[in-house]
């Protein structure tokens, strides 16, 4: 099965540009927040199918399970 991205004008793929722009780690729980999307690891899979670099660090929360951590290094192609 092929998996096709959302254009890179996308509304929503450019909150999560603006959001992750400043090339910081954010959490899941922040992107959500500041760029309004719920499926952040579906974002993060689109705009890296443009092209751009994005990291993802798992961090372990005592009592809280898990935390991921997303830093982008280098933007989208197209942008």
């Amino acid at each position: 099965m092929t998996m096709h991205a959302a254009p890179l004008t996308s509304a929503r793929l450019q909150r999560v540009l603006a959001v992750l722009k400043d090339g910081k780690p954010h959490t899941t729980r922040q992107i959500v927040r500041r760029a309004n999307v719920c499926a952040v690891n579906s974002c993060i899979a689109e705009l890296r199918a443009h092209g751009a670099e994005i990291a993802c660090e798992v961090v372990r929360v005592k009592g809280s399970g898990r935390r991921f951590y997303y830093t982008m290094t280098k933007g989208p192609d197209d942008a």
